[in-house]
């Protein structure tokens, strides 16, 4: 029992990455004259999350480091521990697809099991990570649910990158976190949909005879140089694909399903009726 209680306080110690950058930010803090308190008004955030950020408990985000360069004359010392903290944040087989979001033109995606990442609500997020097998502590739901919820500032970004999403019809039945969860992240959908011009959703009906999507999920980015990229998921993990050949047999089937689901203004509507009978 020692020995568990012993692994268990190593696991929860911050890692080298995380402690370096929080010794950062408190030496530029201090080198500014700041205290703690004084920091997060300017960079409005509470003085206890400032303190977790200096003392490597929670994962700076993009935000925090790219403002607090500036606020604390950093030059450039900060903004540049912004990959050293993704590596933190995201699985190994992931972040490269981050880091293409962020650039990229076009993000469209296929989802048979749950709405896409970017669309999701924090409640919907945490009821999602709660579910897993094995089970993460609380502290590393807390920092999925962060992560999820700051890659979503990819759909206010200047310039607006092109959204288009399919999803099975099944996602709107599954109750993920309970049927109260599950309307308010369809009315969230809704709401993105009629506020979003560069987004476009589309729900393909469990009836079609006729389904691309067999083979999975799909995701794919265009990047403003004119490349392709895919990623395919699996239990064991996921992997980014920029081979051309593999990559336009996703975008080729991708083109299918939105041919195949219904156009948007019939899914806002489904989504909209599905959602009152909640």
């Amino acid at each position: 029992m020692a020995a568990n209680k012993s692994s268990d306080a190593n696991a929860a110690q911050p890692s080298p990455a995380r402690r370096h950058v929080g010794d950062l930010i408190r030496n530029f803090r201090s080198r500014a004259g700041m205290t703690r308190q004084e920091m997060g008004d300017r960079l409005l955030i509470s003085e206890s999350l400032a303190g977790a950020y200096e003392r490597g408990e929670r994962i700076p985000t993009t935000s925090f480091l790219t403002d607090s360069d500036g606020v604390l004359d950093a030059r450039g010392a900060l903004k540049s521990c912004i990959p050293l903290m993704e590596d933190e944040k995201y699985p190994r087989t992931f972040v490269g697809w981050v880091r293409l979001e962020k650039i990229a033109s076009s993000i469209s995606a296929y989802e048979n099991m749950f709405f896409p990442g970017l669309l999701q609500t924090e409640e919907y997020i945490q009821a999602l990570y709660e579910e897993r097998v094995p089970q993460f502590s609380e502290a590393e739901i807390e920092k999925h649910v962060e992560a999820r919820l700051e890659r979503q500032a990819v759909l206010s970004r200047d310039p607006l990158p092109i959204v288009a999403y399919v999803i099975e019809e099944s996602v709107l039945q599954r109750p993920i976190g309970g049927k109260s969860v599950l309307r308010n992240q369809m009315l969230h959908v809704l709401k993105c949909m009629q506020t979003m011009n560069h987004l476009m959703v589309q729900v393909m009906p469990t009836a079609r005879t006729a389904h691309a999507g067999l083979n999975g999920p799909i995701k794919l980015i265009s990047t403003p140089d004119g490349r392709n990229w895919a990623y395919e998921e699996g239990h064991g993990g996921g992997t980014l694909i920029s081979n051309p050949q593999q990559v336009n047999q996703h975008i080729d089937r991708f083109g299918k399903l939105r041919a195949q689901a219904l156009t948007p203004w019939e899914s806002a509507e489904l989504i909209e009726r599905m959602a009152d009978r909640l």
